[in-house]
């Protein structure tokens, strides 16, 4: 019985590691131009007699690195809902209406077209990963994608909710355990991300909010995770070697988010950016010790943009070179912080800025690479990926 069992085991097992074989984003139609945005911010929300602080929200954009922004709320509907407008005002359910609908509108967005580069039909994929900070319903916004895109009544699905920044790489090692586990297995993992639930004008009390306000965007993005690709149909772009999480040491309270009816509010140490930067590299140890890998600068970087001041303090704590951090850098100005999707666009930005530029892979020419999720908690997620040759056409 034992060997019988033991062969049903190595039946149900992939043979390689976990894959990503298809990449999506999306973002909704409004763009917000950062240099605009706080006469744009403090106008809507009835705020211009606050002026100090106006100045204070100048300089937190001027220094935030961002260029533009995405976001679902625009002039239009923030008229139509002055309370979303207001510091403290109970406006919970007017968010929940909003962002039920729109997270998973704009996570089937992102995963069309994951699933068009992916190439297969639809009916293939097995499991679905949904991830959002933005909104919490039940029946969740992976039931809602599913019905959208018109997936298998009988996929099995996984929602997470409320994980925040780090919920990129929590979605990939997530990917990665089931795609290794269940042969045959192809994975959509989704995450959607849409500020409406986080969205207040400014308080002189509470400049966490502002902080938030100044940084946080819009966006989806769409991963097809399964091992064993089939090369005759299927093009890999990354495998993921292995996934860690760690709490960091003395961060309780560093970075925590409230549901509140006022939506969801949240509140920031000031030393966020060293806590990450002193412990990081334990996490780059564990990880690449067991490949024989102790020069951090013969990776591909892949680190949620949690801001200028963190990858600023990673780099220089780190001593990486300056384009190390091309990518996150690029995704940060045209996209701002957009939580979970970020580390996805990175990882879409990288592949494709590889192809055009004539690398020999696609993390920049190099073989080894990772991806790094930080947020509440203070949580890390750090995962492997070996990046793959691009054939040259």
């Amino acid at each position: 019985m034992a060997k019988v069992i033991e062969e049903i085991r190595r039946a149900q097992r992939a043979d390689g590691p976990a894959t990503v074989l298809g990449i999506g984003t999306a973002t909704p139609a409004n763009c917000i131009y950062q240099a605009d945005y706080p006469d744009y911010y403090f106008r809507i929300t009835n705020s211009e007699h606050l002026s100090d602080l106006k100045e204070k929200f100048k300089r937190m954009c001027e220094k935030s690195m961002i260029r533009k922004r995405y976001m679902h709320l625009n002039e239009e509907l923030l008229k139509e809902n002055p309370n979303i407008c207001t510091y403290n005002a109970p406006s919970l359910v007017v968010r929940q209406d909003m962002v039920v609908v729109e997270v998973p509108k704009l996570g089937k967005e992102a995963a069309s077209k994951a699933i068009k580069e992916w190439g297969q039909p639809k009916s293939r994929i097995t499991h679905l990963v949904f991830c959002t900070t933005s909104g919490v319903d039940m029946p969740g916004a992976d039931y809602q994608l599913t019905k959208l895109l018109g997936l298998s009544p009988s996929i099995k699905r996984f929602m997470m909710y409320q994980q925040g920044c780090f919920a990129g790489g929590t979605m990939l090692r997530l990917a990665k355990d089931l795609a290794e586990n269940n042969r045959g297995a192809r994975v959509l993992v989704v995450c959607s991300e849409i500020t409406a639930i986080t969205f207040r004008g400014p308080s002189e009390s509470h400049l966490d909010n502002l902080i938030g306000q100044a940084l946080f965007g819009d966006g989806a993005a769409a991963v097809i995770v399964g091992a064993d690709p089939d090369t005759a149909v299927e093009r890999p772009l990354f495998q993921i070697v292995s996934a860690a999480q760690t709490i960091v040491p003395d961060s309780e309270g560093a970075l925590d988010c409230h549901l509140r009816e006022a939506g969801l509010m949240f509140y920031l140490r000031k030393d966020i950016p060293v806590l990450i930067s002193k412990n990081i590299e334990k996490s780059l140890v564990e990880a690449f010790e067991p490949l024989g890998i102790s020069d951090w600068n013969s990776l591909f970087w892949i680190p949620h943009p949690g801001g200028p001041a963190i990858l600023n303090q990673v780099e220089s704590k780190l001593g990486l070179d300056q384009q190390k951090l091309k990518a996150t850098r690029h995704v940060l100005s045209e996209y701002g912080n957009m939580t979970s999707a970020c580390v996805l666009f990175i990882l879409d930005e990288m592949r494709k800025r590889s192809a055009d530029e004539g690398k020999a892979t696609t993390g920049e020419g190099l073989d080894w690479g990772v991806l790094f999720g930080f947020g509440p908690g203070l949580t890390i997620e750090t995962v492997v990926l070996r990046s793959v040759p691009i054939n040259v056409h």
